[in-house]
């Protein structure tokens, strides 16, 4: 059991897709939550938006918690539980999943000896405590180790790392309980028109035009747009409140906006987390977008008029890049069901030792 006094606490960070997070075991932190979350804010360095005085990067996307052990159901090997913590306020969620962060899951579980390695790949179930749904996480582990370089790139990432494949299981209605939560393909919300959707992720989709954009604005440009900002909050906690979410300040639903592709994809999304753009677009977050756009009727389904029907692999353009994601909807079931998704991703060990909280 790890000394709360100041004297550090055992602690690995690890890159996962486009996000960076501390990981740990549930005995090197406090069992009350309270306490708990006290000590990670600490640790990060919130509030503070520059996270000066901790291990956070000043973003939302560098300012996650991992909390990883030996699984206690059949159905996985490991469970594990995600915090995103906030960066100006000091915050803790656990509204939500974390595909990003899911890819260092398997990795930090052979490395802490809570999986065994196979002698070339290992395969991992695990379980998102946050949705009680369940991930397969493959990844070399040559000579029984976890391999980490590699050529596999994903946008958003510098230089190449070794893959990580995610499938998902049983993720419909993540946090809401429906795959539809508001029982309707479309919705009109303040407004707009759209499509609400947890396929991993609560998720809204309306198309860019519905709020004068092109949908193919720069981070940076959205960023300075406080009055768009300030209408896409008052858009997600509207929807949040028809999705059953609750407290609609909290982290979740996130907003897609929908727009043709010009890169090469299939479409071009721009997602807020929840309330600033994302430098990307979230794993889970793409994967919820995707399945809404395959639904009959739904926002966004106009744009999958030329997809290949032969394929369930979909190109995804954000701001920096591309995310691949894999997903078949079978809509014509009622209510609509998910038969598979998935995505590749990478992750990559940053530092392992004691970590030190602000006192």
């Amino acid at each position: 059991m790890t000394d709360y006094d100041g004297t550090g606490v055992r602690c690995m960070m690890l890159r996962g897709g486009t996000s960076r997070g501390l990981f740990f075991e549930p005995g090197d932190l406090p069992a009350d939550p309270a306490e708990r979350d006290d000590l990670l804010l600490r640790l990060m360095g919130t509030p503070d938006p520059r996270q000066i005085d901790g291990l956070g990067g000043s973003t939302s996307l560098t300012s996650k918690v991992a909390i990883v052990s030996r699984s206690a159901t059949a159905v996985a090997d490991i469970d594990y539980l995600f915090l995103q913590l906030g960066v100006d306020r000091p915050t803790v969620s656990t509204q939500q999943n974390c595909g990003n962060i899911l890819a260092g899951v398997g990795p930090f579980a052979v490395e802490r000896g809570l999986f065994p390695a196979g002698a070339e790949e290992t395969s991992v179930r695990i379980r998102m405590v946050n949705s009680d749904s369940v991930a397969v996480a493959t990844f070399a582990t040559p000579d029984g180790r976890v391999e980490y370089r590699g050529d596999t790139m994903i946008s958003g990432v510098p230089g190449g790392a070794a893959p990580v494949v995610l499938a998902f299981a049983g993720t419909e209605g993540s946090a809401t309980g429906s795959l539809l939560p508001t029982g309707r393909v479309r919705d009109r919300i303040d407004g707009v028109e759209a499509t609400c959707v947890d396929n991993g992720m609560p998720v809204v989709l309306a198309m860019a035009e519905s709020f004068g954009l092109t949908g193919h604005e720069t981070h940076e440009r959205l960023a300075a747009d406080q009055p768009l900002l300030g209408q896409i909050d008052e858009f997600r906690r509207s929807a949040g409140r028809l999705m059953g979410l609750g407290d609609p300040a909290g982290s979740v639903p996130k907003t897609v906006l929908l727009a043709p592709p010009r890169d090469g994809g299939r479409v071009s999304t721009r997602s807020f987390i929840p309330v600033q753009p994302h430098t990307s677009i979230g794993v889970l977050a793409a994967i919820s977008t995707v399945t809404g756009m395959l639904l009959p009727g739904a926002v966004g389904h106009e744009l999958t008029r030329g997809w290949p029907a032969d394929r369930s692999q979909v190109d995804v353009e954000h701001p920096t890049g591309h995310l691949l994601v894999d997903v078949i909807v079978d809509g014509d079931a009622d209510p609509p069901r998910v038969v598979r998704s998935g995505v590749v991703r990478t992750a990559r060990k940053l530092f392992d030792g004691i970590a030190f909280p602000r006192g």
